[in-house]
């Protein structure tokens, strides 16, 4: 018998170091800290649509993919039928989809190989975490395929099934979206319906749904009548049930959401960062002009949600209705850079000035929070907006540009110099593969508090170059 001694390797733990950036402890080694790739899930997801066409699946999978990279899951949607459109240039008539058609079904299995293999070259060489393959998958064959494509390269699967039976929500599907598509650009309105009518006959015959019984071993959510009802089986990690409980929130109601900053406030007029300051007089005038605004818009059951600072109280009292108070909502956290201006953080903290130029998003202030804290913040405040209807959010820039950044799928570089003036409302209304946004300036002057990041971004530029986009103030 050998001595368990063989077995034992020496090892050490690592000194640990703080990351300057992120303010996270992280083990070194010689000095330099140790690279280490943050990933959200145990091991790659992919997330198969199934359904017929005309059922939501493209709008569940462009929102699954926005909510998944704004967390922080990098995410990607690779869609069949855009595959199929780059294969054949010129779409002629639902004959190509018809089940007889054996042409037609070998092109449609290469572009979903296709999609496959650029599925994989994303998930294990250019570093994504979930990919959605989004197509018709109405087989049991064409899903046996997929999960067996999954096996090979060591990827979880989870099926999103969307069942829909009501016909007027599958023809205004098909005149909100299918008539837009660029397989009907040549068509009147009437001819493009009866084609799409036509194509989806072509899958109903060999449509085979996700069953309690033979797929009882498959992770999947089915989404019954655009979510009058659910049905979950065997989930089986964290990030498949962030997935379940995402896609049991949204809606597809019309409405409209309303984001605005609360009223210019004193600090605002001195450069200062932060605080808890109250209204300027200007701002007061703003809360005024908003409540006008409101009334004009003259907006069903709207909800009206502020932060616990009284800035943004103040501004919603003015409306003269019921509001919301959310901590979630509250700006960023400067920590020791709080009510500071940037002049004082440049001339008391010039590295940390630097450093929040490098990467602004992931930046933590010291003692305080990063975009990116903000961002994990905010997600309980976006599960409920999806679940309302029309609501006016008054926030702070930070906050504001989180929030902007989810509606308008803008990345984690662009989302903190987003464009969020005071006195200014933002309508956005969701759309069915993204988001309308209308601006209006309610007229009541404010100080700018915009600052662009500076080509100079070394920790041993001067002052001139640090301040060099710093706004001026009054």
């Amino acid at each position: 018998m050998l001595d368990n001694e063989e077995f034992i390797v020496e090892t050490s733990p690592r000194e640990l170091t703080q990351n300057p950036l992120r303010k996270i402890w992280m083990p070194c080694k010689n000095g330099h800290i140790a690279q280490r790739r943050v990933c959200m899930t145990n091991c790659p997801t992919l997330i198969v649509t199934v359904g017929l066409p005309a059922r939501g699946k493209t709008y569940i999978s462009k929102k699954l993919t926005r909510y998944l990279n704004w967390i922080g899951v990098p995410t990607k949607e690779f869609n069949v039928g855009q595959y199929r459109r780059e294969c054949l240039k010129i779409y002629k008539s639902f004959e190509f989809f018809r089940p007889d058609n054996e042409e037609g079904l070998k092109i449609r299995r290469q572009c979903a190989m296709a999609a496959l293999n650029d599925v994989r070259q994303y998930l294990c060489v250019e570093g994504g975490q979930v990919a959605v393959f989004d197509a018709t998958n109405t087989t049991r064959e064409r899903r046996g395929t997929i999960v067996k494509f999954a096996e090979q390269n060591g990827f979880k699967v989870f099926f999103v099934e969307s069942v829909c039976e009501d016909p007027d929500v599958v023809a205004q599907n098909i005149v909100q979206v299918k008539l837009g598509s660029p397989d009907y650009i040549h068509c009147n309105t009437e001819e493009a319906i009866e084609d799409f009518m036509k194509r989806i006959k072509c899958y109903e015959s060999s449509y085979q749904p996700l069953d309690e019984v033979l797929d009882r071993d498959l992770s999947y959510i089915k989404i019954m009548d655009v979510g009058r009802r659910y049905l979950v089986n065997r989930v089986l990690d964290h990030i498949q049930s962030r997935i379940v409980y995402y896609l049991m929130n949204i809606h597809i109601t019309p409405r409209s959401i309303y984001l605005c900053r609360h009223g210019e406030s004193d600090l605002n007029i001195k450069g200062r960062i932060g605080g808890d300051s109250g209204l300027s007089a200007r701002g007061k005038e703003f809360a005024k002009s908003l409540r006008k605004f409101i009334q004009d818009q003259n907006i069903k059951d709207l909800k009206v949600w502020t932060s616990q600072m009284k800035r943004t109280i103040q501004t919603a009292e003015c409306l003269g209705v019921p509001y919301e108070q959310w901590k979630s909502l509250n700006e960023i956290d400067a920590g020791v850079c709080e009510e500071m201006m940037y002049e004082e953080i440049q001339e008391h903290y010039p590295l940390e000035f630097a450093l929040r130029d490098q990467d602004k998003y992931r930046y933590r202030y010291p003692k305080g929070e990063s975009y990116e804290d903000l961002v994990q913040r905010l997600e309980p405040v976006i599960m409920e907006l999806e679940r309302q209807e029309n609501v006016l959010v008054i926030c702070h820039q930070a906050v504001m540009r989180c929030l902007l950044a989810y509606f308008l799928d803008k990345t984690a570089d662009e989302l903190p110099y987003l464009k969020c003036p005071l006195h200014t409302a933002l309508k956005l209304t969701p759309m069915a593969y993204g988001c309308k946004v209308e601006s209006v300036y309610l007229g009541v002057d404010a100080v700018n508090t915009h600052r662009d990041r500076p080509e100079n971004v070394n920790v041993q530029r001067t002052t001139e170059d640090a301040l060099l986009t710093v706004p001026s103030h009054f």
